[in-house]
Order: C-alpha cells, then sequence, then structure tokens
C-alpha cells in the first residue's frame, strides 16, 4: 500500500495519539490529529489528506458532521471508529466502520476499503459486523 497522508479525528487525546504511531509504524504519514468538529474541517481543507479516520463521537460534537461539512467539496475517503457502530450503520449504511478495539489488520483492512471504488469494493471480503478479526492475533487491539 502506499504511503497515505491520513488526518485523525479522535477526541481522546491518548487514543488519538497511539493511532497516530500505529499509522506511522505502517508507513503513513499522519498530516494532523483534531479533536473537535471545527478543526477538523479546517485541517481537512488545509492538508488535502489522502483518509480520514474519523471517531463518530467527539464529545457533544459528532464525526458525522465533520464528512457531511467535507462532503459538501467533494468526496473525501474516510472511516468512521466507534464503539457503537450500530448507529452509524443506520445512518450510513455503506460506510466503512471501525469498532473500538479493533486490530491493526482491521484498520488496514478498512483503509484499503475506503480507498477502493465503490464498483471495486464489492470483491473485497467485509469487515465484521463488530469490527474485530478473530483469527489475527498480530497487531493487537488498537
Amino acid at each position: 500500500m502506499k504511503r497515505l497522508r491520513i488526518l485523525v479525528v479522535e477526541d481522546d487525546g491518548i487514543v488519538a495519539y497511539l493511532l497516530g504511531l500505529v499509522l506511522e509504524d505502517m508507513g503513513h504519514e499522519v498530516c494532523a490529529i483534531e479533536s473537535n468538529e471545527a478543526g477538523a474541517v479546517e485541517a481537512a481543507r488545509c492538508c488535502k489528506p489522502d483518509l480520514m479516520i474519523v471517531d463518530e463521537n467527539l464529545g457533544r460534537e459528532s464525526g458525522l458532521a465533520v464528512i457531511d461539512a467535507l462532503l459538501q467539496d467533494g468526496a473525501m475517503p474516510h472511516i468512521f471508529v466507534s464503539g457503537d457502530t450500530a448507529r452509524i450503520l443506520t445512518l450510513r449504511p455503506l460506510a466503512v466502520v471501525l469498532e473500538k478495539p479493533y486490530f491493526e489488520t482491521d484498520l488496514e483492512q478498512a483503509i484499503q476499503l475506503a480507498l477502493t471504488p465503490p464498483s471495486a469494493a464489492a470483491d473485497l471480503d467485509p469487515l465484521p459486523v463488530d469490527g474485530r478479526r478473530r483469527d489475527a492475533p498480530a497487531g493487537g487491539p488498537a
């Protein structure tokens, strides 16, 4: 997989930092880490990332609102991360979603899926509903 510029949107500083380390270990560049809607939208417009990894619950704010604002500017590959994926999948049935906690292999698969054109995505194995691969001990939960 090519090196990607990734924007992380996560309101838990420790989770954001650790995710950034995992992404960098995978060979990607974390162009910014933001913890709220306004900062995320501004950073995305400024940094022009290849991909965004967005926590759905940003305290009293929403990761869904971040993506809605950015989609007005055009397509933006993204992955939603949440402890409760059902809400996201109800509102966005075709969204790429990871349920916390997840493994590095799940993150890799989600990145591939988020960057795959919709017509080619049907050929990929879907992520498990709970976002975890039970057969993948490497990488540990993120």
